[in-house]
């Protein structure tokens, strides 16, 4: 049985993840992304009433499936049916991830890790869990086929019907109701071997099993079949009674007969025979068992996605963000409306200032301008709105729309730390030559202040260099930079060059020094506008003062 949530035909997440992940996380700060995804938000009317706690496996799971990046418009338009149905059903996706998650944890009380490690046990209890197991089976697949059922109705998604549809298939009300006749006449094993019998109890289930044989010379018993087997309910009295001690007095005088309490070895053999039979039942259940085996894992794991992306929705409506669902364009082309950097408004709990852009034909693109004026927040809102994206997500932005990138990296300025083995500049020199020998199609590189750790002369030639070899390998390139000079050169090999693929924006800044954080369509200027801010720092110091 597949679940089939994250990926039409697929159940598992075998596509390769980002070449570097650990850098883009870090670079993008998305750890807040997956923090936030994983708690629920409580609502009272329309306000927050609070906020749970971390949900450590949904905020992992998060982390490892945007890791993932979907590789095609169509994988991409399959999972935002689903978050959308997830949007609109919210009582639908978490009943389904408390089923499946409560389903293992009582299967985990069974000894399934135990059982995995250790490999066979005592076969009795073996026998016995198994039975244990077929029954949470039912129960819990009864309650998912429930849920989907009540809330089919609203189903738009491709997703979420098939699965529904699968589960009527493979577990219908009929087979259901065969599965649990069985465990019905297979019942009175687990009772009979229980350790500490209910001292209340008014009945007891006894087994009726019924075997066709032939006795053969020296009646020895061969081609035994079993005709039929259920268990019945007795009334119960308890052992040294009243009622016991006459039924034992009637059975010893009957000289033809016997008590299978005083012979053991009769007593064994009937064990031993209730084990074989009850054993025999149970194999037919081996497809059952085999098909769902691995179908709670699954569904534990999808659903936790989609409740967190249902988390991270509800976690930017506190916020004032608009969203959307990103479309797909050539990868020539970017453009987005109100976007916003959504980790700097979790964050800080900030309204947050929106851009808009809209590149055509162009595959890079160099954003100048004054310190402190927005450029690395631009940037990092289009690198978290692309995770988000290749998630199949919602964005942050009233309008999105790019390519997929699945060959996605990021190339940002660090300050140096006890983990670097060389200098700063050789540190970024080789994270660079790693993402230039792992390059692909369509690939996109966002570059953030990067070679601003050597002079300005130095720094101008290295990413002229790196950054034209990209252009000629076909890779798409976002950078910030201070580097001016090289601004400049790429400025003036393009300007009169109507045809060409480079686009220059800049940090807006007023004529009194002031940052709007836009950014604008403005040539690359020859000052970051430093003395702004030291003015400032003046200024301020002047005040206190």
């Amino acid at each position: 049985m597949k679940t089939c949530l994250l990926y039409e035909d697929n159940d598992y997440l075998t596509d390769s993840p980002y070449f570097d992940s650990k850098s883009i996380i870090q670079d993008l700060g998305l750890n807040t992304l997956f923090l936030c995804a994983s708690k629920k938000v409580i609502y009272e009317k329309t306000f927050v009433k609070s906020v749970k706690k971390e949900d450590p496996y949904i905020l992992k799971t998060m982390q490892k499936v945007m890791m993932i990046p979907l590789r095609t418009e169509e994988q991409m338009l399959y999972r935002q049916e689903i978050v959308q149905d997830c949007i609109n059903n919210e009582d639908m996706i978490r009943d389904l991830y408390a089923q499946s998650e409560l389903l293992l944890a009582e299967w985990n009380k069974l000894g399934r890790s135990l059982k995995d490690k250790m490999g066979n046990r005592n076969p009795v209890v073996t026998l016995m869990n198994d039975i244990q197991l077929l029954s949470l089976f039912v129960n819990h697949l009864h309650n998912i086929r429930a849920i989907l059922d009540y809330h089919h109705v609203n189903f738009k998604s491709r997703g979420l019907n098939a699965l529904r549809d699968r589960l009527h298939e493979e577990f219908s009300n009929e087979f259901e109701q065969n599965l649990r006749k069985l465990l019905k006449d297979i019942s009175f094993y687990t009772e009979g071997l229980t350790e500490e019998p209910d001292p209340d109890r008014t009945t007891i289930t006894t087994p009726r099993i019924v075997l066709e044989c032939t006795i053969e010379n020296g009646l020895k018993l061969s081609s035994i079949s079993l005709k039929e087997m259920s268990s019945e309910q007795k009334k119960f009295h308890k052992p040294g009674g009243a009622i016991d001690k006459v039924q034992q007095f009637m059975s010893s005088q009957i000289p033809d007969s016997f008590s299978t309490i005083k012979k053991s070895a009769v007593k064994e053999d009937i064990s031993q025979l209730e084990f074989q039979v009850v054993n025999y039942i149970m194999s037919s259940t081996v497809p059952f068992m085999s098909s769902f085996s691995n179908f709670f894992d699954q569904l534990h794991q999808q659903t936790a996605f989609y409740v967190g992306a249902l988390n991270l929705h509800q976690q930017i409506g506190r916020f004032d963000v608009a969203t959307c669902y990103p479309t797909v364009c050539p990868k020539n082309e970017l453009s987005f409306q109100d976007l916003k950097e959504l980790v700097m408004v979790m964050e800080q709990r900030i309204k947050a200032i929106s851009n808009s852009c809209s590149l055509k034909n162009k595959m890079l693109l160099i954003v100048t301008g004054a310190n402190q004026g927005g450029k690395s927040t631009f940037l990092r809102s289009i690198g978290i709105a692309q995770i988000m994206m290749q998630s199949g997500l919602m964005v942050p932005a009233s309008q999105y729309q790019s390519a997929l990138f699945p060959s996605f990296f990021t190339h940002f300025t660090r300050r140096e730390d006890s983990e670097m083995n060389s200098g700063r500049l050789d540190e970024e020199l080789n994270r660079m030559n790693q993402i230039i020998d792992n390059i692909g199609e369509n690939s996109l590189v966002l570059l953030n202040e990067s070679f601003a750790t050597t002079t300005e002369k130095d720094g101008s030639v290295i990413a002229y260099d790196i950054i034209k070899a990209l252009i000629e390998a076909d890779v798409k390139i976002l950078t910030v930079t201070h580097l001016l000079n090289f601004a400049q050169r790429m400025y003036q090999e393009t300007k009169e060059d109507v045809n060409t693929t480079v686009t220059f924006l800049s940090a807006e800044r007023k004529e009194n020094g002031e940052r709007t954080f836009r950014m604008i369509d403005h040539a690359p200027e020859l000052t970051s506008f430093g003395l702004d801010l030291y003015d400032s720092i003046v200024e301020n110091r002047d005040k206190t003062e």
